[in-house]
C-alpha cells in the first residue's frame, strides 16, 4: 500500500537514521506511548496491529480519555465540497465536538468566494455594493443558524491591515462584525501565515511573518461591541499583543499556534503572558490537524504551563502572600476552559 511504504520512509528517515529530538517527531513518540504502544522495536508493526483493531468512534473515545479533554472545537469550512455537503444533510454532531464557521474565503479570495456565494443563490457581486452586503451577511447568518459555531474564524496574512480599501477590510467591517456581533459570537483572527512559500511541499509549505499588531488595537477600539479571539504566528508579534490585551477589554489572546507550539516558546510565550495579564489568557489550544495530535500537544503543553505556574506561585509565595488548594484549582480550571467559556458567554449579542 503507497501509504505504508511512506510512512516507513519517513520513519526510517526521521526516526531510525536521526535520533527523533525535534517536537515534531517526539510528539508521535508520545502518543504511542501515552497509547500502550512500545517503540523500543523501533518498527512501525506493533502501531499497525493496535490501530487495524479500532473502530473510528472507538479511537475518539480513547484518545479523548487519555487526552483528558472534554471537548474540542473544530474548523468547519462552508466552502469546502465534502464539508458543506454533510453540513447540507444536517448531521448529528457528536457533543464533543463544537463548530466553528471558518470563513477564509471571504476575506482572503473574495472574487472566488462571491463567484461561489452566487451558485448557492447568494446574490453577490465581485464588486462590493449595498446588495453583496447584505447578501454576504444572509450567508453568514444561514450558517450559523445551521450550525451554531462559538466563533467565527480566519487565517490571515503577517500583511492584513485594517482600515484599508480593500476588499478584505470591507467585509470584515460591513459583513464579518455586524453578523458575529448580531449573533453575539467573537470572531477569531489567526494572523501570520504565508501561504505556499514552497508549493512543492502542497500543505505543508507554508511559513509565517511578522504581522502588524497596530491593526488588532484599530479593530478593538472601533468596534468595542465586538469581542476579538486571537493567535499569532511569529514570535516578534507576542508581546504587543499582551500588551495590547491590557488596554482592551474584548481582546483575548490565546494558544500557541503551529510553528508556536514548541516547549521553549510555549515556556517563554506563558511566563509573558502571566507576567503582563495575570491569568487573563488562553494558554494553549489544541492546533490539531489530526486527532492523535491531542495526545502529544496537550500533553507537552500542561507540563510547560505547571512548570510556569510552580514558578509563579514560588514567586507569589515568597512575599508572604498565601495560597490555597483552593486557589490553585481556580486558576488552572479558568486556564484550561473558564477563561474562554466566560469570554464566549460575555459577548454582547444584539
Amino acid at each position: 500500500r503507497p501509504e505504508f511504504a511512506l510512512a516507513d520512509l519517513i520513519w526510517r528517515k526521521l526516526f531510525i537514521e536521526n535520533s527523533p529530538v525535534s517536537e515534531a517527531c517526539r510528539g508521535p513518540l508520545t502518543s504511542l506511548k501515552m497509547l500502550g504502544i512500545s517503540a523500543k522495536s523501533r518498527s512501525l508493526d506493533k502501531a499497525r496491529a493496535y490501530f487495524k483493531k479500532l473502530t473510528p468512534a472507538q479511537y475518539i473515545d480513547i484518545v479523548f480519555e487519555k487526552a483528558n479533554v472534554k471537548q474540542v472545537v473544530m474548523t468547519n469550512d462552508p466552502f469546502d465540497e465534502a464539508e458543506h455537503a454533510v453540513w447540507m444533510k444536517k448531521p448529528r454532531v457528536d457533543k464533543r465536538f463544537a463548530p466553528a464557521l471558518r470563513i477564509d474565503p471571504i476575506l482572503t479570495a473574495w472574487p472566488k468566494a462571491a463567484a461561489q456565494l452566487r451558485k448557492w443563490g447568494y446574490k453577490a457581486k465581485t464588486k462590493i455594493d449595498v446588495q453583496t452586503v447584505k447578501e454576504t451577511r444572509r450567508f453568514l447568518t444561514d450558517w450559523i443558524t445551521r450550525i451554531n459555531p462559538l466563533y467565527l474564524a480566519v487565517s490571515l496574512p503577517p500583511d492584513f491591515t485594517c482600515p484599508d480599501r480593500s476588499a478584505r477590510s470591507a467585509m470584515i467591517r460591513d459583513v464579518v462584525l455586524p453578523v458575529a456581533h448580531d449573533a453575539g459570537i467573537p470572531f477569531a483572527m489567526m494572523i501570520g501565515v504565508r501561504k505556499l512559500v514552497n508549493p512543492g511541499l502542497g500543505l505543508a509549505g507554508d511559513s509565517l511573518g511578522a504581522a502588524d499588531g497596530t491593526v488588532i488595537e484599530n479593530l478593538c477600539r472601533e468596534f468595542p461591541d465586538n469581542r476579538f479571539l486571537v493567535t499569532m504566528l511569529s514570535r516578534e508579534n507576542q508581546h504587543q499583543l499582551c500588551v495590547s490585551a491590557r488596554k482592551f477589554g474584548n481582546l483575548m489572546p490565546f494558544g500557541c499556534w503551529w510553528f508556536l507550539n514548541n516547549p521553549s516558546l510555549v515556556e517563554e510565550m506563558t511566563r509573558m503572558r502571566t507576567e503582563l495579564l495575570g491569568l487573563s489568557y488562553i494558554p494553549q489550544h489544541s492546533d490539531a490537524r489530526v486527532l492523535d495530535q491531542l495526545l502529544y500537544k496537550w500533553t507537552h503543553s500542561r507540563a510547560v504551563i505547571a512548570k510556569v505556574l510552580t514558578d509563579k506561585y514560588q514567586d507569589l509565595a515568597a512575599t508572604g502572600w498565601q495560597l490555597k488548594r483552593e486557589d490553585i484549582k481556580r486558576d488552572v480550571a479558568n486556564l484550561f476552559g473558564g477563561n474562554f467559556e466566560r469570554f464566549l458567554a460575555d459577548t454582547p449579542k444584539a
